[in-house]
């Protein structure tokens, strides 16, 4: 009986905003949001599993009101069997009442998006001509624009033409990495906001700086995406990358896991400079402290490690193509083998070439299945950062950003930071290892391809800002080369919505347009289901149910722009 009852008031607390996804102006209910059958048709079971028997026929009365309440919703109807209870019989007196008089509940939406083609990203078709409707910050209704009415005072967007996605996510960014505390606030999240991007997963910067930043976006006093972020990297001695902690032995893991966690950060953050020992003590402490580690292989992991430790996300297929060899380790030993004394520049490019034309010479078919198989069974996404590896990694004459246009973005600083690694990295490189680079990047595409084409889960982030990574737009650039990796675009549209929804754990909230989701949404002037790269033509962002429309996002674009050209 208790469990009746509380199933009664989950029900009854139900907001009645949430419409019916097939709206129709036959709808008996006088609000312009009908009773979504997602709320009524789990009544069903519920009466029907609790009430083996009422005998009233005051209730039966009742039951009839609310079988044609629920049949003109398509809920369908409810059916009773033996006897119970009078005082079961009562609750659900109570309960009916509240949901026939919940129908003539008025609401008032903050927003109509009419005559738009909806692209939720649940994977179902397109839908022409559908209203949304939005309520403070979620999404209220969506129904045909001919079954909708809407108050006289409605704010509307005029959406004929247009296509309507969810809000983009960006699945590696580093929100401090660009001095603080203007880089944050005056160049990333602008950009970011201005190219789509609503929710934004930071992979390793300052913790106070990006608690605060939380803070700030959280009470509304900065509009910018919503942020999951690590804080620090965990890094062996000596670090990669800064901030970092450096974590050699089990004591240490078990103490900086516990500080960042108590701190505030969302998920673990391991690099590649971990040894064995480090790396498998952390992955023990998340283990029993149900937080989330994610990030790099360390170079003394194998991927196929990485996965059975527990590591939720593989950052830059960082030991995937590795672990596709079937010398795999005699790779790992000739990678730490000690270097000739002295070497001159010339040698060390010789023995690292080497080192990567064995590693493409030996990919097996057979050793990337099992590697596959066992990414499955461990659910280990994969965020391939493919433009990361297209700009940076593995450049090449033919794919050079060093001239893009969207450089008057960049702030002079980083900029110069871009050039002088760029500089560095191609000085004296030969075609032959332009050659090389680009039959990586072409290794990449495929075993992300493969990876897809499995079940593996596939995250779109990119890694900003490393060199040549621009913020925002970039993700946009991810898409398209997980659609040549071979992905359909609804997929790759996915890898930025409903999926890392997915690995959030938050799909109940976000990742696709439904009612109750919040309402981060893009408008675009053409169909991304034809071309992917028509994700880039953005007519009006919809951030927590906020309208920014072209002529906002072009400002936001020109003070970044008179940003960079003073920083």
């Amino acid at each position: 009986m208790l469990t009746f009852m509380v199933i009664l008031a989950v029900f009854v607390s139900r907001p009645s905003r949430r419409a019916n996804s097939q709206a129709t102006s036959a709808a008996p209910c006088r609000s312009p949001y009908p009773l979504d059958p997602a709320y009524l048709t789990p009544l069903k079971s519920t009466l029907s599993s609790h009430l083996t028997s009422v005998d009233s026929k005051r209730f039966t009365r009742q039951l009839t009101l609310l079988n044609a309440t629920l049949t003109k919703n398509g809920g369908g109807g409810v059916t009773l069997a033996t006897r119970h209870s009078s005082l079961a019989t009562s609750s659900v007196l109570v309960f009916l009442s509240l949901i026939l008089v919940g129908c003539s509940a008025q609401h008032t939406p903050t927003l109509a998006i009419t005559h738009a083609t909806v692209i939720d990203a649940t994977g179902t078709p397109p839908r022409p001509d559908t209203t949304v409707l939005l309520e403070g910050q979620q999404v209220a209704a969506i129904g045909p624009s001919s079954s909708i009415s809407l108050p006289s005072n409605t704010p509307i967007v005029d959406a004929t033409g247009k296509f309507l996605i969810p809000g983009l996510v960006e699945s590696h960014v580093h929100l401090t990495g660009a001095s603080e505390p203007t880089g944050s606030r005056d160049f990333i999240l602008p950009l970011l906001l201005a190219n789509g991007i609503t929710t934004a997963r930071d992979m390793g910067g300052d913790l106070d700086a990006l608690k605060t930043l939380r803070q700030e976006i959280d009470h509304g006093k900065l509009q910018a995406p919503r942020i999951f972020f690590a804080g620090p990297y965990l890094d062996g001695d000596p670090p990669f990358f800064q901030p970092s902690l450096v974590v050699t032995n089990a004591t240490q893991a078990a103490d900086d896991v516990h500080s960042l966690t108590y701190r505030g950060a969302d998920f673990i953050k391991v690099q590649s400079n971990l040894s064995r020992e480090a790396y498998f003590a952390i992955a023990e402490v998340c283990r029993r402290e149900h937080i989330t580690f994610v990030g790099h292989v360390p170079d003394h992991v194998t991927a196929a490690e990485a996965s059975d430790a527990g590591q939720k996300s593989i950052e830059h297929l960082t030991g995937v193509l590795r672990a596709c060899s079937s010398d795999e380790p005699a790779l790992i030993r000739k990678q730490f083998a000690s270097a000739p004394k002295r070497p001159t520049m010339a040698k060390s490019v010789n023995r690292e070439v080497s080192w990567q034309r064995q590693l493409l010479e030996s990919y097996s078919d057979q050793q990337a299945a099992a590697l596959i198989e066992k990414f499955l069974h461990n659910h280990t996404w994969q965020v391939p950062t493919l433009i990361l590896l297209r700009n940076d990694a593995f450049p090449t004459p033919e794919t050079d950003p060093s001239r893009d246009p969207r450089r008057k973005y960049i702030p002079t600083h980083v900029l110069e930071n871009w050039q002088k690694g760029a500089k560095d990295r191609d000085k004296g490189a030969t075609p032959e290892e332009f050659a090389l680079r680009n039959s990586f990047m072409q290794a990449s595409l495929n075993i992300v391809g493969k990876m897809h084409a499995a079940g593996v889960g596939i995250l779109a982030g990119t890694d900003t800002t490393a060199p040549y990574v621009f913020p925002g737009s970039s993700l946009h650039e991810e898409l398209a080369l997980l659609v040549q990796a071979g992905l359909t675009p609804m997929q790759a549209l996915q890898a930025a919505t409903k999926q890392p929804a997915e690995f959030f754990g938050k799909s109940q909230s976000q990742g696709t347009i439904e009612p109750g989701k919040f309402a981060d949404l893009l408008l675009l002037d053409a169909n991304p289901l034809g071309d992917i790269h028509n994700t880039q033509k953005i007519r009006a962002v919809i951030l927590r149910g906020q309208l920014l429309d072209r002529a906002k996002l072009d400002a936001i674009l020109s003070s970044v722009e008179q940003f960079a050209k003073t920083h």
